[in-house]
Order: C-alpha cells, then structure tokens, then sequence
C-alpha cells in the first residue's frame, strides 16, 4: 500500500509538473508575441507585469523576469516616465533573474539590460550624470563580453554608445560602424533556442546603414 501511495503521488508530481510547464509556454509564447505589437509605454508596462507574473508562477526560470525588465527598457526610451525609478524596477528584475540564470550566456544577456538601465539614467542629464552612470553601463558591457564574447546584443549595445558619443570624445559614426558590423556578423552566426533573447538585429542593421 505504501508504494501504491507513492506512485500515485510521484505520478500526481509528475501531471503536475507538465502542466506547470505547458502554462509556462504557452505564457511566455504569448507574450513574446506582444513585443510586436505592444506601442505605448502604459502598454509596455503592462506586458512587464505579465512576465513578472509568469515568473512569479514558475519560480525557477530566469527568462520572464529578463523579458519584464526588457519590456521596462523600452518603455524608458519612448515614454516620459521617472527615469529613475523605471531603472530601479529593471535592477530588482534583473537581479531576480540573475539569481536563477545557470549559465554565463543568460548572465550575459542580463548584462546587456544592466547596461541600458545605466544608459536611460545617464540620458536623463549627461552631462552631469556621465561620472555616474557612464562608468556603470560600460562596466555591464564589459562584464557580459566577459561572459559571453559572442553575444551580438552586447556589440549592437557598445555600437550605439559609440555612436551616440561625439567624434572629439572617441566616437562617432566611424568607430560604431566595425562594431555595427561584429554585431550583424554575430547576429547571423547565432542559433538562439527555446525562450532566448533575440533581439536586435534590426536595429543593429539599420544602425549600420546611418554610418554608411
């Protein structure tokens, strides 16, 4: 009787587990899709408290709570929000996801969001923010190069700082365009599966294009 009982509730585990596993798919599928069509930075908002949720749910997967700070990040960059506070929820969910990535290429990815978390808080005023957070999101790039040499989100991050810098202070369309180029040339060697990052190579693309 005792092994019946043991059977019956390592099998009841098991049914369990899967059907943990297929919500958990289904969930991220869905809301990955959104990335397409999400516009507006209430709409971002909304789509990170849906990963937050599915990782909250999961409890052992890095990728919800990495999704729900990149969805954080891009509300950043087109909504009139806190600056500030927006970057704070994007560290909260990057730790979070840190504590559960295994590998170092999730830890790089996560890297890649630490950099543009640190980047929104400096646009807020660089010039008197530049000691401040400069250092902090060239320090994420550098820490996720580390990690992963062959991430192409991290060279498409490094090619926009470039960009973006003026010439006299080591930038500028020149120096971002072989950094444009490693970024398109990792894009189209990776092979990324299940539920990893895949972002931006469109933009690394077009990018590349504005330094021609």
């Amino acid at each position: 009787m005792k092994r019946i009982i043991l059977a019956i509730t390592f099998c009841s585990a098991m049914l369990f587990s899967f059907a943990q596993s297929d919500r958990y798919a289904a969930g991220m599928k869905k809301n990955l899709a959104l990335f397409d069509s999400v516009k507006t930075t209430a709409e971002y908002q909304s789509l990170s408290d849906a990963f937050i949720r599915i990782g909250d749910a999961e409890k052992t997967q890095w990728q919800p709570y990495y999704y729900a700070a990149l969805a954080l990040s891009t509300a950043g960059w087109i909504g009139q929000l806190d600056k500030d506070d927006n970057a704070s929820k994007m560290n909260t969910l990057c730790d979070k996801a840190e504590a559960l990535a295994t590998t170092d290429a999730a830890k790089s990815e996560i890297c890649a969001i630490r950099n543009m978390s640190a980047t929104q808080q400096m646009m807020v005023d660089p010039q008197s923010r530049y000691m401040q957070y400069g250092p902090a999101a060239a320090a994420a790039l550098k820490t996720g190069m580390q990690l992963n040499p062959n991430n192409p989100r991290l060279y498409y991050l490094q090619g926009m700082s470039l960009f973006n810098t003026p010439a006299q202070f080591g930038g500028g369309k020149d120096k971002a365009k072989p950094v444009f180029e490693k970024a398109i040339s990792l894009y189209n060697a990776e092979q990324p599966d299940g539920f990893s990052p895949r972002w931006g190579k469109q933009q690394a693309t077009a990018q590349l294009a504005l330094c021609n």
